[in-house]
């Protein structure tokens, strides 16, 4: 992505061989985390109309250039009934957002492949690539199998190879051949697209459980990508709620407490779907609206309590010499290799989710490097070891 940090070269000698990490390429991108879908241009109910492009460009400077979310996905397919007005407001904007705005990762949700649609959104891609970080290929592998994140691959290579593909995951033909659209470099990431894929199923899954109706065929997609080292971006919740949770709530305690105070029935069940994601080991989830941004921030992501908790476990694992072998009492309890194999998944987890102090990140590299090769790749197969 563009903002992928510069690599560090280092020298580690294990077991009496030298190993040269690339210390950024070692922890891997950053994840896309919370997406908001951001439709560019909007029906207005109250008039009755759609949005013209100085009313949509209005918006999106209000609203798009300042979002909190990890990622903002601008739909050109399902949610978008003005197609050309919206490339053209994208035309317009990208670069300005870019600019505002340079954390954010911005993608695309494209048509499905080689529809008249889907060449107007590569003629976009095309002419933006600068300034677009993900292409979200929606229905794949339906149509023509892997062959088309295999071509799109090929296409985005000419005009910015630093753009990845996120498969969305709508029928059961693809989740059939989740492999193969995961065998490519540029795929990083799948989409679980809940709705279509329960539509396909004849499934009737509602807002508030659509997690266990759906269950069997997550866990299938989870274990495909965890063996190809790919993450998997949760469902996207249709609920909307009306009270928004304060961005300085970041311990759980308070999540609750806001919850339990102030929140209403709708913001209490995309957290809770948002914790069993995370408990999951997802690395996105998406939301339609922004006052969930924050919400579900705060589900996907260690608290700096539980990041500090963490990292004084691995310190005493060190300390005793158990890190690759051995048992510790910690705070009460016994801990052994792989607890602290989770207790690193969490630093790393913080790290891709762009929460992590850049001590704790320093020290979260010191521990990879007293690790071999294959504990790393069973721990985080995010990253890329040299």
């Amino acid at each position: 992505m563009h903002n992928t940090l510069k690599n560090e070269k280092n020298i580690n000698m294990n077991n009496g061989k030298i190993k040269c990490y690339t210390n950024s390429a070692m922890l891997g991108d950053n994840w896309p985390g919370i997406q908001l879908y951001y439709p560019p241009v909007k029906y207005a109910p109250a008039l009755g109309i759609y949005e013209d492009l100085s009313q949509a460009s209005a918006r999106m400077k209000k609203h798009a250039y300042n979002t909190n979310a990890h990622t903002l996905i601008f739909d050109l397919e399902d949610g978008c009934r003005q197609k050309t007005m919206s490339r053209d407001l994208l035309r317009l904007e990208l670069p300005a957002l870019r600019k505002v705005n340079p954390n954010v990762t911005i993608a695309i949700r494209a048509n499905s492949f080689r529809t008249d649609e889907y060449e107007l959104d590569m003629q976009l891609v095309s002419d933006m690539a600068d300034y677009i970080d993900v292409i979200m290929l929606a229905k794949a592998g339906e149509a023509y199998g892997a062959a088309e994140v295999r071509d799109l691959s090929s296409f985005l290579l000419e005009f910015n190879p630093n753009i990845t593909i996120q498969p969305i995951i709508e029928h059961p033909k693809s989740l059939k051949i989740a492999p193969e659209l995961m065998q490519y470099s540029t795929v990083k990431h799948v989409v679980f697209g809940i709705h279509d894929f329960s539509k396909a199923m004849g499934i009737h899954i509602t807002p508030e459980n659509w997690m266990d109706e759906l269950q069997f065929y997550m866990n299938q997609l989870m274990f495909e990508a965890r063996i190809a080292g790919k993450g998997v971006i949760g469902g996207v919740e249709t609920l909307i709620g009306a009270n928004i949770m304060p961005d300085s709530y970041l311990e759980p305690h308070d999540v609750r407490r806001w919850l339990d105070l102030h929140g209403d029935n709708e913001s209490r069940i995309v957290y809770k779907h948002a914790c069993q994601e995370a408990a999951m080991g997802l690395t996105g989830k998406q939301v339609i609206h922004p006052g969930h941004i924050h919400l579900c921030k705060t589900a996907y992501t260690p608290s700096p309590t539980e990041v500090s908790q963490k990292v004084r476990i691995l310190k005493a694992a060190i300390e005793a010499d158990a890190l690759h072998g051995g048992a510790i009492k910690f705070e009460g309890e016994m801990l052994d290799p792989p607890m602290f194999g989770k207790a690193l998944q969490t630093l790393l987890r913080a790290y891709a989710l762009r929460a992590i102090t850049p001590e704790d990140k320093d020290f979260a590299l010191q521990v990879l490097e007293l690790l071999p090769a294959q504990v790393i790749r069973q721990n985080w197969p995010y990253g890329v070891l040299l």
